[in-house]
């Protein structure tokens, strides 16, 4: 009995170092699973930082090449707008000058048709007086009188009109040689405009063909979202900033003063971070040291 009792005293130790080796073990196995976790998560972390710097320097890039190709287009500057004004306003004069020629064509038709009035009422006037010669009494004499200071007064309006319509036709003849004039001018300066254009356009067509290509390959390594958002702020701005590095504590586009909280958040790359003001896109001076563009 004393032999079973120890045998039973024996296997309940044996029971108890063998729970306490598992529960060491589990315990072990959980701090290491939380190990493995934390690691994983601060890999994750780590590999999601260097994501976001990459999109940034990715944004940043693209905003240079795109900020190069604007340039360009400015060396241009106003040459295209001048060279369609010049071609709209050569259209206008030419309008002008046909509508001129159709006045000018009316004056002459009005004042010619009016010396033939002159003539006609003329003509009148010599056969009424020559009826007066033959008349039988006085009332066919005073009708034929009244009939005379009738066509007299429509041979004074036709002079007159004439009178109006020769100072018109003058007036206009010289609105036609001043618009020649001036189209003449007008041609002369589109043909220059157009030559200083072409000259422009094939100096930098290639450097410009070369950089939006480019463009167009930096685009690929940039997610959708953040590709439309970038054009879409770039569309709003007016200097085509959608990307700007922060100078002197301010955003770069806008030049808004940004909280010491926010600048710590951008300098980390933790996240993209917008201008709370103008809604660019904003990037440190390590990002823009790391482009080198």
């Amino acid at each position: 009995m004393a032999k079973a009792k120890t045998s039973k005293s024996t296997s309940t130790a044996a029971k108890t170092k063998t729970t306490k080796t598992a529960a060491k073990k589990k315990v072990k196995a959980s701090v290491e699973v939380s190990k493995a976790k934390k690691k994983k998560e601060e890999v994750q972390e780590e590999s999601t930082d260097v994501s976001i710097e990459q999109k940034l320097i990715a944004l940043y890039t693209l905003q240079q090449i795109d900020s190069q190709v604007d340039k360009i287009r400015i060396i241009r500057g106003e040459l295209p707008l001048e060279v369609q004004d010049l071609e709209d306003e050569i259209v206008g004069l030419e309008t002008r000058l046909e509508n001129y020629r159709q006045g000018i064509e009316s004056y002459e038709k009005s004042i010619s048709e009016k010396q033939q009035a002159i003539k006609e009422s003329e003509a009148l006037i010599t056969r009424y007086k020559e009826q007066q010669m033959n008349v039988r009494n006085n009332r066919e004499y005073d009708s034929l009188t009244k009939e005379i200071e009738f066509q007299i007064l429509e041979i004074q309006l036709s002079e007159k009109r004439i009178s109006e319509f020769t100072v018109s036709f003058e007036a206009t003849k010289t609105d036609v040689e001043d618009a020649e004039s001036t189209l003449s001018e007008r041609k002369n300066d589109l043909e220059i405009k157009k030559g200083e254009l072409d000259d422009i356009v094939a100096e930098t067509e290639k450097e410009e063909e070369r950089l939006v290509d480019k463009s167009d390959e930096n685009e690929k390594f940039i997610e959708d979202r953040l590709l439309k958002a970038y054009k879409r702020i770039r569309k709003n701005a007016r200097n085509g900033l959608a990307v700007v590095q922060i100078e002197r504590d301010a955003c770069g586009g806008c030049f808004s003063k940004i909280p010491p909280q926010r600048h710590l958040d951008i300098r980390m790359h933790k996240k993209i971070i917008v201008c709370e003001y103008c809604g660019r896109i904003l990037v440190d001076s390590s990002i823009a040291e790391e482009v080198k563009y």
